[in-house]
């Protein structure tokens, strides 16, 4: 009698997973791949040409200024005048973190139809000085006698320790006249005279001496008004 083999299989009615063996651990994972490099852009496209823009309208006028200025009548400007700067003197102070310079200018000025004028100016620097003293001789400018291109008559003005003697003389004979005492005749439109400087040589004694003179001046017509106004017979 043969005998049976016993089965290996495992029975149907053993429970599902019961002779799995325990899972081995998970393997690592492996690094991610470099990502690529991007492509170039392509270059843009060219912009078309803007249209022409229109003629833009005219302006209209515009209003009123602020402060009424452009009602204001418009100055008229002077007749050019002479300037002539005499001398220009430096003086220096001794302070405390060293020396300090200010300037003086002596200045003439005339429009050579018979008006003078002289000033100085004082400053820390020269053409302010020159400044000022221009601007004080047009605001103290005089009207001189003037007789054909030369002087009335023989006249000696004084000033300080200045002196100076003007003569007449004819036509043909110049400027006879040097420094300051040139520069305040050819201001004031004296073309024939002789002068002579008697005194002191400085340019403010003898500039002053020079004006004293020409205040002296007076034509036979003026002299006439002033007998006539005083009731003395000419």
């Amino acid at each position: 009698m043969a005998m049976s083999t016993p089965s290996t299989t495992p029975s149907s009615n053993a429970p599902a997973g019961a002779n799995r063996g325990p899972g081995g651990p998970g393997g690592n994972r492996g690094p991610g791949g470099n990502r690529g490099p991007g492509g170039n852009r392509g270059p843009g496209g060219n912009r078309g040409p803007g249209g022409n823009r229109g003629p833009g309208g005219n302006r209209g006028p515009g209003g009123p200024r602020r402060g009424g200025r452009d009602n204001a009548p418009a100055q008229e400007e002077g007749p050019e005048l002479f300037e002539k700067v005499v001398f220009i003197n430096r003086c220096s102070k001794v302070v405390k973190g060293g020396r300090r310079f200010s300037f003086s200018a002596l200045v003439v000025v005339g429009d050579g139809k018979g008006q003078v004028g002289v000033n100085l100016g004082k400053a820390n620097e020269v053409p302010e000085a020159i400044r000022k003293g221009t601007e004080g001789a047009r605001k103290h400018m005089f009207k001189v006698e003037i007789k054909d291109d030369t002087i009335p008559h023989e006249a000696l003005g004084g000033s300080d320790g200045g002196k100076v003697l003007i003569r007449p003389a004819t036509p043909g004979t110049g400027l006879i006249a040097g420094g300051g005492v040139r520069a305040v005749l050819e201001a004031a439109g004296v073309h024939n005279v002789l002068t002579k400087s008697l005194g002191s040589n400085n340019h403010l004694a003898v500039v002053n001496a020079t004006v004293d003179a020409l205040k002296q001046l007076r034509v036979h017509s003026t002299i006439k008004e002033l007998r006539a106004a005083t009731g003395d017979a000419a």
